[in-house]
């Protein structure tokens, strides 16, 4: 399971993501070779690509955001 904490909201393309659950916060990829460009609190940048049917969940912890995701879903 990927994890990383970010300061900032994160908007999905709705061409290449779909809510699918709103408490918790859970979006899913429509396609394949999806990216996601995240700074986390130390201002690390990652991109990721994931996979089609891939799911992305997003937890809002105090003052940030938790981010978690099945490794098997990255390309």
């Amino acid at each position: 399971m990927g994890l990383l904490y970010t300061k900032f909201y994160m908007d999905f393309d709705e061409e290449e993501w779909t809510s699918i659950s709103n408490n918790p916060i859970v979006f899913q990829t429509k396609k394949d070779n999806v990216s996601l460009e995240i700074e986390d609190t130390s201002h690390k940048s990652y991109k990721l690509i994931f996979k089609k049917g891939a799911k992305f969940n997003m937890f809002r912890v105090t003052g940030k955001f938790r981010l978690t995701w099945d490794n098997d879903d990255i390309v």
